[in-house]
């Protein structure tokens, strides 16, 4: 009996030194498919684009992985898009600074804005949402399968969002209290301001959608491979983009109009 129990002890602290072996290969290869799935891949690169790494800068192209909590650099001529595991792609235009998955405790806080601008496009899984957010230092963004621009001013940190498809839900990230968050939808766009509450929508007028088109246009040709004995700084020798009036962000190509005044008071 005794040789018996002996023999059960023997076999079971056996087994679970196996077990115990395997439990660190198991987490790893858990931990890789994350890992893997968290990373966004740069599938297109135009001019000056960087990853800010030890205080340096480093050259991102495309098919580069960009993984969480990296910070990502566009130089004037900067352009970039990237893709994510789900199919979702966030663009970063010129004069960007944007943290890939700052948040490394909720994958769905895809991208921290703290100056430029980026276009968004979250895809839905079989028509289901797919809820993500946009952070940036005076907003929350909050979509479940749109597209939309964001866009930071980098003298004051006015956040400006521009929706196309799709509808966001928009809270004010230092007054979190100051109301319900406003829901935008295709065609309208919001400001908003360090210190004040969330302003009124406003819908976009015909020119600003034109301007808007024609924005998206310009990037299309842009992102279009570049050809032998093209000029005029675009690809192809492209002409630039359609001249806007008023100004505009640090990066802006036409499509964001620089923000109304703030409210009395402020």
């Amino acid at each position: 009996m005794l040789r018996t129990m002996c023999q059960w002890s023997l076999s079971g602290l056996a087994a679970l030194l196996v077990a115990a072996a395997c439990v660190p290969r198991v987490q790893a290869q858990f931990w890789n498919s994350s890992a893997a799935s968290a990373a966004a891949t740069a599938v297109h690169i135009e001019g000056n684009v960087s990853i800010l790494r030890d205080s340096y800068l480093w050259a991102v192209n495309a098919g580069d992985r960009i993984q969480p909590q990296q910070i990502i650099v566009t130089g004037p001529d900067g352009y970039a898009v990237f893709r994510v595991a789900d199919g979702s792609t966030f663009e970063v235009f010129p004069n960007s600074r944007v943290t890939f998955r700052a948040n490394s405790g909720n994958w769905r806080d895809l991208v921290d804005v703290w100056l430029g601008r980026i276009r968004v496009q979250i895809q839905k899984f079989g028509g289901a949402p797919n809820p993500n957010r946009v952070h940036t230092p005076t907003a929350v963004i909050s979509v479940r399968g749109t597209v939309f621009d964001v866009s930071v001013d980098p003298s004051d940190e006015t956040t400006h969002i521009v929706v196309e498809e799709g509808e966001v839900a928009v809270e004010h990230r230092l007054l979190p209290r100051e109301g319900d968050p406003k829901i935008l939808r295709a065609g309208e766009e919001l400001v908003v301001y360090r210190n004040s509450p969330l302003s009124a929508m406003r819908r976009l007028d015909r020119g600003r959608v034109l301007q808007f088109m024609a924005d998206v246009v310009w990037q299309i040709l842009v992102r279009t491979p570049r050809l032998p004995g093209g000029g005029g700084g675009a690809p192809g020798g492209v002409p630039g983009p359609p001249p806007t009036t008023g100004g505009g962000l640090p990066g802006d190509t036409g499509s964001t109009p620089p923000p109304p005044p703030p409210p009395p008071g402020n």
